[in-house]
């Protein structure tokens, strides 16, 4: 399931209605990313998410969906915010559900290395009195290479 929202989610609201539907999973996986306090040493005040409605949601689905295909997934969610964020407010929330640990542990970072890389998402950053288009990060892609298909 995915879902891009503009509002805040409850991470354990969504953890417990997760597990409440997935009850034959002998493993669940969470992932939260948060807004840092800093980046590239200088504080932020706040970060702009930004994307494309239906565009995002349909790569959104296909990172999904590749997962799938990769591991013995019994249920997934991501859940991608956008719009104004501040340092410790929660972005995205990542769940996979499987048989076993190293399915959900291997499939969760799997969602997580490509949507940072993958997901048209565009951050601003917010600084004193700056503002930056954040860029790609080289080990965002290293990361997101090794789960390249031999």
């Amino acid at each position: 399931m995915i879902r891009v929202q503009d509002r805040a989610f409850d991470a354990a609201a969504e953890l417990k209605a997760f597990q409440a539907v997935n009850r034959s999973s002998g493993a669940t996986v969470m992932f939260i990313g948060t807004v840092r306090e800093l980046s590239e040493g200088a504080r932020i005040d706040r970060m702009t998410l930004e994307h494309y409605p239906g565009m995002t949601e349909k790569a959104l689905a296909g990172i999904e969906a590749e997962a799938r295909k990769r591991w013995p997934l019994e249920a997934s969610l991501v859940i991608h915010r956008y719009g104004p964020l501040e340092p410790g407010d929660d972005i995205v929330l990542v769940l996979t559900a499987s048989s076993h640990r190293q399915a959900a542990f291997e499939a969760c970072e799997f969602l997580m290395d490509w949507l940072k890389t993958m997901a048209p998402f565009w951050k601003l950053e917010e600084t004193a009195g700056e503002t930056r288009w954040v860029d790609a990060k080289d080990k965002d892609d290293q990361a997101a290479r090794r789960w390249d298909k031999p």
